[in-house]
């Protein structure tokens, strides 16, 4: 029995709320560095809230002595809610609830005040005629003399995101990977610019991190102002903290200690933004006086969603041991549901969510944003009501977008050198930027192609002759068959390979991108009609974010699911390449992020949960995610033999091997990521491999095999499932 039982049960009758051992534990450990370690869907929100009132009721303690940092708005004003709900009478003089970057800007507030130094926000605040985007677009394009893309800003915006939480020295910058060209001098003028650009010094998000954490470095009185007003310091999620934020809490609770960590270190999937994991590791190296405590029980999902869950994080070596269990009944078996092509995946979905009867007890999961257009044109036809979290509408500005939107605009009108200056390097005819500047000065009332045939080298006539042929044939036709002529005869396809090798972008995506748009164009019969469908996809994911609260299936990525919970949950594009990636074969970091990823996915599911892989996406072979075969394995464990024949030998005693006309004979079939069989262990992942041997990753175990053994045996074939 514990001591302060009467808070519990008192608590248990005034709200229902019933607390399992390890939960009451945590709300009574008060005092000094406590680790709580939450599994997904065992209460760690509702625990937190109880410990903040047992802290006030039982112990007395002052509500604005309390500072609950959370990391992000919404959670921070959901678990004021919660707090205000439990613990009505306290709402006036209530508990600090707000965010690590919350908490920083009133420190860098403070600080500068104290300090005289003027600033001005570039982030977040639209009103300011300095934004930090639209100045990094503008130093890239003076270092590179190009347009920036909304992908090459994204990746080098965590670039210098993820160096200032990690408090990255100057000197290693370099070994932070980024591809966008002179990304290092980029940052480095950027950081520049904002310190001497004007009389206020400019500030990002980052920033007040780094300022914060600096300003308790070098002000010891201001640091002493802030350990003297918070006498219990809690932080949620802290497996998505990152080393600034982490430094910042460990000067706050310097005196007392008295510090609550909730976190789930299996569901760490931010290191990418600079989140360190790690830290939870080696959290009695920072506080060697902590407790840690695991709530492992999930009161969210059934029997089978548990139990394989559990299993599959445990193939994870950098974590806690823990236990994930549920005294929640058997439900629905889980689903692998594999298709025969890509084109299939929404339409398959559309037909299974169609006939529900509450729309938002479902969630489709996804590892990419791009995956979502194809799911809103077919639930859009459909008549199936949607929510898409955190959605950004990138696709539709993509240049890809607006350069073939730009080619049939051409094909309209051949006396527009507007369109034509933006798609003519794309084109298989040679211009100069001189002759694309002489163009525009030219007579705007003329076809381009019989100016380019006059200025031009004679040499040049027949390739101009035939794109304007190719835009002659688009008019008219469907919008597939147009992109048809866009792709092949106009040579889009080779001119994207060519990008996209210069300038180091995703190949595959930049496709990937032509290919929706082909989905999108298939059943519409003009070019208008394609236009129209776009602009009206675009207005559709736009104004679904306003539909959060009603009855609307969720899409959302991975990463955005966390936090969530649904009653049906289908995942997909579970294929190699996606998840896991190529990058993330190659780095057991990151393969221990995806695996953490997919099981993040795998936990929003309360009773159903389906995993959808395909055979083909845009005409190519694919092969379903490793993850798949895991989950397989899981729950339908490989048959074992009851006992195995002795094998058959020659006359020099050497095994005789029964033939497999499957097997593989060549030793360069065999890649890293694919799944074979072996004729022993069974089914496994490639892990690794050189010259002489190959690591398989089986489903109890990683064998060591050699190459030259199993091709002489025949003891591997590829499975293609």
């Amino acid at each position: 029995m514990f001591q302060n039982e009467d808070f519990f049960n008192r608590k248990k009758k005034e709200l229902g709320v019933s607390l399992n051992e390890v939960q009451k534990t945590a709300v009574l450990h008060t005092e000094g560095p406590l680790l709580l370690l939450a599994s997904p869907g065992s209460g760690k929100t509702t625990t937190t809230i109880m410990r903040i009132g047992y802290l006030i009721e039982e112990k007395g303690i002052n509500p604005a002595r309390i500072k609950a940092v959370t990391f992000s708005k919404a959670a921070a004003n959901d678990m004021k809610q919660r707090f205000k709900r439990f613990f009505p009478e306290y709402t006036e003089q209530s508990v600090d609830f707000s965010t690590i970057h919350s908490l920083a800007f009133a420190v860098v507030r403070e600080y500068f005040y104290k300090n005289l130094v003027a600033y001005q926000i570039i982030e977040g605040n639209k009103d300011t005629h300095i934004q930090k985007n639209t100045l990094i677009k503008q130093l890239f394009n003076r270092f590179t003399n190009e347009w920036m893309s909304e992908d090459q800003l994204e990746e080098l915006t965590v670039y210098i995101s993820f160096i200032k939480n990690k408090m990255v020295p100057r000197e290693d910058w370099e070994k932070v990977n980024c591809e966008v060209p002179f990304a290092q001098q980029i940052f480095q003028e950027y950081e520049n610019y904002k310190k001497t650009a004007g009389a206020k010094l400019l500030l990002d998000f980052d920033d007040m991190l780094t300022i914060a954490n600096e300003a308790f470095e070098m002000d010891a009185a201001l640091l002493r102002k802030y350990q003297q007003r918070y006498d219990y310091v809690l932080t949620d999620e802290s497996q998505d903290t990152s080393m600034v934020q982490h430094a910042i809490i460990e000067k706050l609770v310097r005196p007392h200690q008295n510090l609550y960590v909730v976190a789930d270190d299996d569901q760490s999937i931010y290191t990418w933004r600079a989140a360190e994991p790690q830290y939870l590791l080696n959290f009695k190296q920072v506080y060697p006086n902590a407790v840690i405590l695991m709530m492992e029980q999930n009161y969210r999902s059934s029997k089978e969603i548990v139990e394989t869950a559990n299993q599959f994080i445990k193939q994870n070596k950098q974590r806690y041991d823990k236990n994930m269990f549920t005294e929640n009944p058997p439900d629905q078996p889980i689903v692998i549901k594999h298709l025969d092509d890509y084109e299939q995946q929404a339409s398959y979905l559309a037909e299974k969510i169609t006939g529900l009867d509450r729309f938002k007890d479902t969630a489709v999961l996804f590892r990419n944003n791009s995956s979502s257009i194809l799911l809103v044109n077919e639930f859009e036809r459909a008549g199936i009501p949607f929510y898409i979290k955190d959605h950004d509408n990138r696709f539709f500005s993509h240049w890809v977008v607006k350069d073939i939107l730009n080619f049939m605009r051409l094909s309209f009108s051949d006396k527009r050198v507007d369109i034509f200056e933006q798609i003519y390097r794309k084109l298989p005819i040679f211009i100069t930027k001189e002759r694309m500047a002489e163009l525009k000065q030219s007579n705007q009332n003329v076809s381009i192609f019989d100016q380019l045939l006059k200025m031009m080298d004679p040499k040049r006539s027949e390739q101009i002759t035939e794109c304007r042929l190719a835009f002659v044939m688009m008019r008219g036709k469907r919008p597939l068959e147009v992109m048809k002529i866009i792709r092949g005869v106009l040579g889009y396809d080779k001119a994207l390979e060519k990008i996209a090798k210069n300038l180091k972008f995703n190949k595959d995506y930049l496709l990937g991108i032509l290919h929706t748009l082909e989905q999108i164009a298939r059943p519409l019969r003009t070019m208008e009609e394609f236009a129209a469908r776009l602009d009206y996809l675009q207005s559709v994911i736009h104004t679904s974010k306003f539909k959060k609260n009603e009855d609307v299936v969720t899409l959302s990525t991975f990463h955005s699911s966390k936090g969530l919970e649904f009653k049906s949950v289908y995942m997909i594009d579970l294929i190699q390449g996606v998840i896991p990636t190529d990058d993330d074969l190659e780095n057991t970091e990151l393969l221990e992020e995806a695996v953490r990823l997919f099981y993040v996915g795998m936990t929003r599911a309360e009773s159903s949960l389906e995993l959808i892989a395909y055979k083909k996406q845009f005409g190519k072979s694919v092969r379903p995610s490793q993850f798949i075969l895991d989950v397989k394995n899981i729950i339908t464990p490989p048959v074992k033999a009851s006992r195995r024949e002795p094998l058959k030998r020659d006359q020099a005693g050497k095994p005789i091997i029964p033939h497999n006309p499957n097997a593989i004979k060549n030793a360069e079939n065999l890649k890293q990521g694919i799944t074979v069989k072996h004729r022993v262990f069974g089914s496994g992942t490639i892990a690794q491999l050189n010259q002489e041997h190959i690591e398989i990753k089986f489903q109890r175990e990683t064998k060591k095999l050699s190459i030259q053994t199993c091709m002489d045996m025949g003891l591997l074939e590829i499975i293609n499932e």
